[in-house]
């Protein structure tokens, strides 16, 4: 049996949030393998790291999601009770519920209404001044995702409802301050989505057939029965929260395209550039670190030990980094998507294995689509100017954006 490296420390939990989005690959390279086992939140934890190890994880008879995740992050980001946290039947009819509202229609109408808001924001622009781009995104999304889904959002309430969607994102990985606005963001956001599911059963709030918000407050489970409300809610906002969560792919794609002007027409040409740019924004910059599971039961993988119940960390970002499986990994080179067939073990920004039976993301095609429409208004639609500033990525901030927030100048329509 081989000898899986033990991390030196005897509890690695303020490593991993010091470090952020480098720790696991840190400590393979160190240790010259791609899994090591450490103590994280007081517990023996296993960490993975590759598209061998990634294909191992989403096996669904080896491993579990139910109590995987740490529950900082569910009472933040996923909530409890939620798709993200079932195995089996459950989360295969769960899953099925999410993937019946991701046609392809459905998913270009999103991008549609998303290109529409930019367009009525970027009249707004012209001439107010500087534009921090990243403040912006996230209030366009949401009242895109909302009309998509559904859901009914005066414009008096797009900054609250923004508000309570960002402290999610950023809570899960945080300490002090920053997790408690996310636990503060979850409980007032699922009220207000509950409020809503319950309006649609009893009647008083239409929701738009084939909608997100019809598919998931009629949902029934295998027993014929409605998701409890406040289930339902999770399951709403993550509809929502996940396609505000794109704004941070938006402001890399505005990134990169400042430092690699030459993608800018480029991108112009064709939907084939466009899709091999927006693929490796999705790999090359950071997005959610780490994906979790538990052991079902005891296995050998390659001589190492997996024991029962065991909490086992796949690293997303060092695996869309990895030197074996990425030529020059740490340079942002679209063209190495040229020709590409889909690798569901290999690339994993929003997880891996199978959308419909694993715990790939429902919404990629969502974040793919939305990222297209984004990168056609910054170098077609839109003309604008780059100012001096801090545009540098601390990873071990999770999540991660250049601390000016990408602040446009001299904003105005192209042509």
């Amino acid at each position: 049996m081989a000898t899986t490296p033990a991390d030196r420390s005897p509890e690695s939990t303020l490593a991993f949030f010091r470090e952020g989005y480098r720790f696991i690959s840190t400590r393979c390279e160190r240790y010259d393998t791609d899994i090591f086992t450490a103590r994280l939140l007081l517990e023996p934890t296993i960490f993975l790291r590759g598209r061998e190890a990634a294909e191992l994880f989403y096996d669904t008879e080896r491993f579990r999601r139910a109590d995987a995740a740490p529950k900082r992050g569910q009472r933040t980001l996923t909530g409890q009770g939620g798709v993200q946290g079932l195995d089996g039947t459950a989360h295969l009819d769960r899953k099925a519920m999410f993937m019946s509202i991701m046609t392809p229609s459905s998913v270009a109408r999103l991008g549609r209404l998303f290109a529409d808001q930019w367009r009525i924001r970027l009249a707004g622009w012209g001439g107010s001044g500087p534009v921090v781009l990243r403040d912006e995104v996230g209030p366009l999304l949401l009242r895109a995702v909302c009309a998509w889904a559904g859901v009914p959002l005066p414009e008096s309430e797009v900054g609250r409802r923004n508000a309570q969607m960002q402290a999610m994102i950023d809570g899960p990985a945080a300490l002090g301050p920053r997790h408690w606005r996310g636990l503060r963001g979850r409980l007032r956001a699922e009220r207000w989505i509950a409020d809503v599911v319950e309006r649609v059963r009893i009647g008083t709030l239409p929701a738009p057939p084939g909608s997100a918000l019809a598919v998931i407050a009629e949902h029934r489970d295998a027993d014929g029965r409605l998701l409890p409300r406040r289930v339902a809610a999770v399951e709403l906002i993550n509809v929502l929260r996940p396609t505000v969560a794109v704004d941070r792919y938006v402001v890399f794609a505005a990134l990169a395209l400042h430092d690699h002007p030459a993608w800018r027409d480029r991108v112009r040409t064709g939907d084939e550039p466009t899709e091999w740019f927006v693929q490796e924004v999705r790999r090359y910059y950071p997005f959610f670190p780490v994906a979790f599971a538990r052991v079902r039961h005891p296995f050998e993988w390659r001589g190492h030990h997996f024991p029962k119940g065991r909490r086992v960390l796949l690293d997303l970002y060092g695996t869309n980094h990895h030197p074996r499986h990425w030529p020059e990994p740490e340079q942002f080179h679209p063209e190495r998507f040229a020709g590409w067939r889909d690798d569901p073990y290999g690339f994993v920004p929003q997880g891996g294995g199978s959308h419909l039976g694993g715990h790939r993301c429902a919404g990629e095609w969502i974040t793919i689509e939305l990222m297209k429409q984004a990168v056609a208004m910054l170098a077609g639609t839109m003309d604008y100017q780059v100012p001096p500033q801090d545009l540098a990525l601390d990873l071990s901030r999770v999540p991660t954006l250049p601390p000016s927030g990408f602040v446009l100048t001299g904003v105005r329509r192209a042509g």
